[in-house]
């Protein structure tokens, strides 16, 4: 027998190699995912800080499928077992927006798995870990057939948590994992860590509570804009924040874009824009949507605009990007 087969170690070193044949490959889908997600965010108007994504190296890959629960292997099969191989990774501002980027995730992609471990931390009493992790894969009554050709049903990871709750988490992985803290140390530091969580939960709560008081706040007006000037993007979100007052607050820059896509239909001042949305009724638009997931501000009125112009708003050189997805969109809106 050789000294290889004696060790047991030729099985694993034969996944191991086939994954490493696969990188170029898992690559590929990974930028593909993380295209579509940020596309699915981006359309939906949620608010978000970034949207990342890696392939699962070769080296983690190998070191995950020696791991052993009472003795035994955990992963039979690891090339299918070991899930998080192509990993997408969204950072929200918010609690909320966690639960509306996961709404919108299985509103528009199948979801194998799902689980809140934030919350798994508070049912065991505890402050520490929390992220929502998701497995999705595409859907084809949603993603267009190229996309599901060029994807297939490789499935993705997807973890969705704010900027505080990231922060822990990547400082705690980067203390632990360096191994460099003295066993006398262990307790005082878990201690530590534990104090950190409480207090990012806290402030997780405060930037929630006052975010849903600006969002009442009153609009305060600024000079109207001229007739060469598009609407103040800031006037605009505290408009839209009050006129959706359940609606979560969209990206900074995608109200900047959507004020452009106004001065193109020549409306330059909030007031203008009042006029025409209050004579909208926003239910029914509701309704014929469908929205499973809580859509933006920006979203909100991207689709009354849709449902005021119609194809001259799908025909605007401002969404000449984005006809396609506006133009199914309209036939929602226009079906009975």
């Amino acid at each position: 027998m050789s000294r290889r087969s004696r060790r047991g170690a030729s099985p694993l070193t034969d996944v191991v190699q086939k994954y490493a044949a696969m990188q170029d490959e898992l690559r590929r889908i990974t930028a593909l995912y993380d295209d579509y997600v940020q596309g699915l965010l981006d359309d939906a108007g949620i608010n978000y800080l970034s949207v990342t994504s890696r392939t699962k190296s070769v080296s983690s890959f190998a070191n995950k499928t020696t791991r052993t629960e009472d003795g035994r292997p955990v992963y039979d099969d690891p090339l299918s077992q070991i899930t998080d191989q192509v990993g997408v990774r969204v950072i929200t501002y918010v609690r909320t927006d966690v639960d509306a980027v996961a709404d919108l995730l299985a509103a528009s992609m199948r979801v194998l798995d799902d689980r809140d471990l934030g919350k798994v931390t508070a049912s065991q009493g505890r402050f520490g870990y929390a992220s929502r992790h998701l497995l999705v894969a595409l859907d084809p009554a949603h993603a267009s057939p190229e996309l599901v050709a060029a994807i297939g049903d490789h499935a993705a990871s997807v973890q969705v948590r704010t900027v505080l709750q990231h922060a822990w988490a990547e400082f705690e992985h980067d203390i632990r994992y360096k191994g460099q803290v003295p066993d006398d140390n262990a307790p005082d530091l878990d201690r530590r860590f534990t104090l950190a969580a409480g207090l990012l939960e806290l402030a997780d709560r405060e930037f929630s509570e006052i975010r849903d008081q600006l969002k009442l706040a009153e609009v305060i007006r600024v000079e109207p804009a001229t007739a060469d000037e598009p609407i103040d993007a800031d006037e605009l979100a505290a408009f839209l924040g009050s006129h959706y007052a359940e609606a979560g607050w969209s990206r900074t820059d995608h109200y900047e874009w959507i004020a452009g896509v106004l001065h193109e239909l020549g409306i330059t001042s909030v007031d203008e824009l009042s006029g025409l949305i209050t004579t909208i009724d926003d239910s029914v638009i509701a309704t014929k949507m469908g929205y499973k997931y809580p859509p933006g501000a920006v979203r909100r009125l991207d689709d009354a605009l849709l449902a005021v112009h119609g194809s001259r708003y799908v025909n605007l050189p401002g969404n000449a990007h984005r006809r396609d997805a506006l133009a199914a969109r309209l036939e929602k809106l226009r079906a009975d």
